[in-house]
């Protein structure tokens, strides 16, 4: 599904240049559940923008379904990224004029489906998360579990074949992160790849396996722990 092959990406500060991503190569096979972890600076957002066609990189190659991609311009991307993938952040980034059932009908709205149908499913994928009663409530109205529950419901209205999640239990407590790595574990098990950045260990562990980045390269696990030597 996906193949990472000496992937480099660096950005340009002034006169400077800042090294973030340094020949990472990994791939992560169709219906996998996958932990990308490290400390903030690591990079793993960096792979994550990469990997969900939101950033291009420097070097190196990017193999999607055996697709190069490369150098996409907007139009093509977003093609590929609703074809492919269903995004999941920690702010949740739900509209907050909208209510839960228009939050998650709204990628069916840019695939031109009429508002009835679109409705039905989004109301059908609600359910799917436990959250078909509170369609018709805002976002306001929701708890953090539930915000992230209806980010859940909208990143799979589409049928993405993979879910792309940046930290999504880093606003919830304890409980109710175990409770939407359930839900994760679940839509895995379905046959939908499913990433996640994370920096908790706890989360990491529930995954099948992990990837764990520090300085922008692919550590093994005893490494990642260590105290970089310029802190």
């Amino acid at each position: 599904m996906i193949t990472i092959k000496n992937l480099h990406k660096s950005y340009k500060m002034g006169h400077n240049s800042l090294h973030v991503l340094k020949g990472l190569d990994f791939t992560i096979n169709d219906g996998e559940l996958v932990s990308i972890m490290g400390s903030s600076g690591s990079g793993k957002s960096t792979l994550l923008n990469i990997l969900g066609l939101l950033d291009n990189y420097d070097e190196g190659e990017f193999h999607l379904d055996d697709l190069l991609i490369r150098n996409l311009n907007e139009t093509k991307a977003a093609q590929y990224r609703n074809k492919y993938f269903g995004f999941v952040f920690q702010s949740f980034n739900l509209i907050t004029f909208k209510n839960a059932q228009e939050n998650v009908a709204l990628p069916l709205y840019y695939q031109g489906i009429n508002r009835k149908k679109r409705n039905k499913i989004a109301l059908e994928y609600l359910d799917k998360v436990g959250l078909a009663d509170w369609a018709h409530h805002l976002p306001s109205e929701l708890s953090g579990g539930q915000k992230q529950r209806v980010a859940i419901a909208r990143a799979l209205v589409t049928n993405p074949k993979v879910i792309l999640a940046d930290e999504p239990t880093g606003a919830l407590d304890s409980k109710t992160s175990y409770d939407v790595m359930q839900i994760l574990k679940d839509i895995n098990n379905l046959g939908i790849s499913v990433i996640i950045v994370t920096h908790e260990h706890d989360i990491a562990e529930m995954t099948d396996r992990v990837i764990n980045l520090r300085d922008g390269q692919i550590v093994d696990p005893e490494e990642a722990t260590k105290t970089p030597s310029y802190v």
